[in-house]
């Protein structure tokens, strides 16, 4: 019986499932949105709508906390000074899920989804990010 085991343990050991939500909800705020199998992205989902939820609390204890769940001083940075002031009014819900039909892995067939931050300028962060790196190009290149 697997009563009250909501947890899904995704056929990996415990250090490999952290290191593997730590690196998708790192991807996800730093991008915007990314693909991944449908089962890793429900997993994903509950993880990074806390780390959310701390960022719209926006403390230094709840930074702190983040930091230590994602490891990542990037995403952090990024989680509480664009993610958490966007999402500051909305009760909850801050991530989509779609799946993508008829798009298996390519290693074992496993259903594909795509999941996003919600909100207008989700995919900002990506676009903000091209454009630092464009920038930065170019500077390097004058020099």
């Amino acid at each position: 019986m697997r009563h009250r085991n909501a947890l899904n343990r995704l056929s990996r050991p415990s250090g490999h499932r952290r290191a593997l939500m730590r690196n998708l909800a790192s991807s996800l705020f730093l991008h915007g949105k990314i693909r991944t199998t449908h089962a890793k992205a429900k997993a994903l989902r509950p993880f990074a709508e806390r780390l959310v939820t701390l960022a719209r609390r926006g403390d230094q204890h709840a930074r702190r906390l983040a930091f230590a769940r994602l490891g990542d001083k990037a995403a952090v940075k990024l989680l509480f000074d664009e993610i958490g002031p966007r999402n500051a009014n909305r009760p909850g819900g801050y991530t989509r899920i779609t799946k993508i039909g008829n798009r298996p892995a390519s290693g074992d067939a496993a259903p594909m989804a795509v999941i996003e931050m919600v909100g207008a300028a989700a995919g900002e962060a990506a676009k903000g990010k091209a454009k630092r790196r464009r920038r930065k190009k170019a500077a390097e290149g004058e020099s």
